[in-house]
């Protein structure tokens, strides 16, 4: 069977965009009021990718993705574009514990993506050794620390401030990020602010304080971490409806893997389905919004040989999603989601070193307290294990899982409820790790699919692993393809 590029009556030209998650679904609601035809494929049997939605203890809570910084403009823009601005609802609070040295601790007000700015407050933390703090208190007075291209994080925060910082602070922060360890990690992709700011002072504290408002200034501005009542996951079913609203030409179809691309006289022509009974779908312009992996695969055939190279060094992580529903007049949430010197957290972390099988806890109802069930009888705790070199642990069943989180959360919080309901969901192979080189990488997978006509790629595996991330790719791809349809 085959697809004609363009509409034969109207000569409207045909824009296939190859993945239905956030990032092929963003790019085709930024389509939708341009003169083209969209048809977005995705091979599994829904769209959303690791935005989905399903209920526990009668609350529809999140699956995978929870929050979106709502102050990113390509992500406000999009959010009331789809009609969404009214159900968008701030976080209650961000204030993070790491729980290390047999308690619950603090994460220092004054730091920046794990980094400390201010040694006194990181002292009264606790989360540091006394040896750990004396070591990270030279870090002001090291000369400065030049880089001949990129470095791993615990390399270059080891280096400064000692590895206790990078164990402690640093690893659980990009653990939460991304389910990577900082052993790995670019210095450059992931702390790239602080990458930036390091070039302009002498010391990585004074670039972290330069991150921060100043001391006695008030709290920062909230950070526009936000949700959509219902839950991020009601998102993907909007922006596909607003797309086949906004163009009856347009189709979203699910289940139609592609397994071949290749560049045509007049565009490009896709070959999904089965190899026994292949469909071809001829286009004038083509983004793949897939992870690296089906990216590279495609690109090596369309004759993309650098790109999918590139595409191939990015290796991914799994989690599982542990969520727990616990009786509001049970749970102790860390107290009702107080904790230290009866401070309201959203949640709090769990460095590597200590051992644990849950990296990181979400007070789901706390953070978000529409959560709390139609009468504030629940609460939602949500628990991120797994992360990149560990993921035997998503082979362990459901209820095994379940009972471990449970068991370490109560130990945490000092929780004496047991949770009247549990979900499992495993992210397998879900979170791109942005490893030692990523930004030279990210910058030849580019160039090479520039060489190709009508090409672009968007997704987690460029330029950040956020929804909002997501999205400024994909406005990106979509205004490539509109650039050279201009053109042609």
């Amino acid at each position: 069977m085959m697809d004609n590029a363009r509409d034969q009556a109207s000569g409207t030209p045909h824009v296939v965009i190859v993945g239905g998650g956030i990032a092929g679904l963003a790019a085709a609601f930024f389509l939708r009021d341009e003169p083209v035809r969209v048809t977005l494929l995705e091979g599994a049997p829904r769209i959303g990718g690791s935005l989905a939605v399903s209920e526990v203890a009668g609350v529809a809570v999140d699956e995978g993705a929870e929050g979106l910084y709502a102050r990113r403009p390509k992500t406000k823009r999009l959010i009331a574009a789809a009609g969404l601005g009214d159900r968008l609802v701030p976080a209650s609070t961000t204030a993070t514990a790491i729980w290390t040295r047999g308690g619950l601790r603090p994460l220092p007000d004054r730091q920046f993506m794990g980094v400390p700015a201010d040694m006194e407050e990181l002292a009264a933390s606790g989360v540091l050794s006394g040896q750990g703090v004396a070591r990270a208190r030279r870090e002001a007075d090291l000369p400065a620390t030049g880089r001949d291209g990129d470095v791993s994080v615990a390399a270059y925060v080891a280096g400064r401030f000692g590895q206790e910082v990078v164990d402690r602070l640093v690893d659980p922060f990009l653990n939460d990020a991304c389910a990577g360890r900082a052993a790995d990690l670019s210095f450059e992709a992931m702390l790239t602010p602080l990458a930036v700011a390091s070039g302009k002072h002498a010391s990585l504290t004074g670039a972290a304080r330069s991150m921060l408002p100043p001391p006695g200034a008030g709290e920062a501005s909230p950070p526009g971490l936000a949700t959509l009542t219902g839950g991020l996951g009601t998102l993907p079913p909007v922006l596909a409806d607003a797309v086949l609203a906004a163009s009856p030409g347009s189709a979203v179809r699910t289940g139609t893997e592609v397994r071949e691309l290749a560049r045509t006289e007049h565009g490009w022509r896709l070959t999904a389905g089965p190899a026994a009974d292949p469909e071809h779908i001829t286009a004038d312009a083509v983004i793949l919004a897939v992870p690296a992996g089906p990216a590279g695969d495609l690109l090596a055939g369309a004759g993309a040989t650098a790109a999918a190279a590139g595409l191939a060094e990015i290796p991914y992580a799994g989690v599982a999603i542990i969520t727990l529903a616990y009786p509001r007049t049970a749970s102790g949430n860390g107290q009702g989601g107080r904790g230290p010197a009866g401070r309201r957290l959203c949640g709090y972390r769990v460095p590597a070193v200590d051992g644990r099988m849950v990296r990181a806890v979400t007070f789901s109802s706390v953070k978000w307290p529409h959560l709390a069930g139609p009468g504030g009888e629940v609460e939602i705790v949500r628990c991120q294990a797994g992360g990149f070199g560990a993921e035997e642990l998503l082979r362990r069943d459901d209820a095994d899982l379940a009972a471990l989180a449970a068991s370490e959360f109560a130990e945490a919080t000092g929780e004496a409820g047991a949770p009247v309901a549990s979900r499992v969901t495993r992210w397998d192979g879900a979170l791109p790790q942005y490893t030692v080189g990523h930004p030279d990488r990210v910058r030849r997978i580019r160039a090479s699919v520039a060489a190709l006509p009508g090409l672009a790629v968007c997704g987690a595996a460029y330029d950040g692993v956020g929804v909002g991330n997501c999205m400024a790719t994909a406005s990106k791809a979509a205004d490539q393809v509109l650039a050279f349809l201009r053109k042609k």
